[in-house]
């Protein structure tokens, strides 16, 4: 298997050129996801003052669907009116499950036969999973069905990124993070200043990418029985600026540290001072990005009383030293 591409699209790639995107929208599909990622095409040919892109909103029969909000979206196209769309991305929502039918897993895997890229934007990546299309793909999915499909799904590579880009699929999870998909997919074509620049028009702090990882609450990641387990998390999020030890958070939960680096374990599959790290160290990278506070400060307000420790440890977690973050503006706005 050729290896995943999880950031903007190399050069050369599939995905590194798409100028016209066709969306199926399926019934029930999410209008947030969609309007995000319409919108970014949409404001990058007011920004870069040119056509560099355009979109076709499609359904297997061209007669318009409602999206979860009840608003429905025109005009709408079927696959041979648009014409071949350089990418064809799959637009899911609330009832994925009793929208994708043989008539869809019968179009997709048509689509892919003629060798188009394919997507899925919210819960479409069911639609290209229930056709085969992800098998020995990596990709993404919103955090509350996760769990489900990974079962479901044994042969496809789950992530818990915003978006993954993986040879000529492309899928990413709900909400506004379709921004983050298109916006990347903008810089790749037109470049990074374009996209800061349209990133700018949607008032966007920074643009981030796929290597940033969906924000899923700690309950839906063990399952809302654990409540200690969540309780101490929480704890760890509310004590960044000077981290509890082990010893007191087991205290504060009223459990043995024995039981605590059992729990950590079994659930999260990492030692609860690991994660407690971890936390600390993403509040930096936030920090640093979307911030303009110095390295000193945030080594302090993270909780690191030495400089090279941090350092050090930002090093580990991320690849590279914190000052980086410093060098590419583009990506912090």
């Amino acid at each position: 298997m050729s290896s995943a591409t999880t950031g903007s699209p190399a050069a050369g790639s599939p995905l590194s050129s798409l100028a016209h995107f066709g969306f199926l929208t399926l019934p029930s599909f999410s209008m947030i996801a969609f309007t995000s990622a319409v919108e970014v095409l949409r404001m990058a040919n007011y920004v870069g003052r040119a056509q560099h892109y355009r979109w076709s909103i499609l359904t297997p029969d061209g007669v318009p669907v409602r999206a979860s909000n009840g608003i429905t979206v025109k005009p709408t196209r079927t696959l041979e009116e648009a014409g071949t769309p350089d990418v064809l991305i799959v637009c899911g929502g609330t009832q994925i499950r009793s929208a994708v039918d043989s008539n869809i897993k019968t179009l997709l895997g048509e689509v892919a036969g003629r060798g188009i890229p394919l997507g899925g934007i919210c819960t479409g990546a069911y639609a290209l999973m229930s056709a085969g299309l992800l098998d020995d793909y990596r990709c993404t999915v919103h955090w509350e069905d996760l769990s489900t499909l990974y079962r479901e799904f044994p042969r496809v590579l789950f992530a818990d990124e915003l978006f993954v880009i993986d040879r000529d699929r492309l899928t990413c999870t709900g909400g506004t993070a379709p921004l983050d998909l298109m916006l990347n997919l903008v810089g790749s074509r037109l470049g990074e200043k374009l996209a800061a620049q349209v990133s700018e028009q949607f008032i966007l702090e920074r643009i981030r990418s796929a290597s940033d990882p969906q924000p899923i609450p700690v309950d839906a990641r063990v399952g809302f029985s654990r409540a200690e387990l969540i309780e101490v998390v929480r704890l760890m999020e509310a004590n960044i600026e000077e981290p509890l030890s082990l010893d007191e958070l087991a205290r504060l939960v009223q459990l043995s540290q024995r039981h605590l680096q059992r729990m950590f374990k079994v659930y999260l599959n990492v030692s609860p001072t690991h994660y407690y790290l971890s936390l600390r160290l993403r509040r930096a990278r936030d920090l640093l990005r979307t911030t303009d506070a110095s390295i000193a400060r945030v080594t302090t307000v993270c909780g690191f009383h030495s400089p090279c420790h941090f350092s050090k440890a930002y090093r580990a977690q991320f690849g590279h030293a914190p000052s980086i973050e410093r060098r590419h503006p583009n990506q912090n706005r």
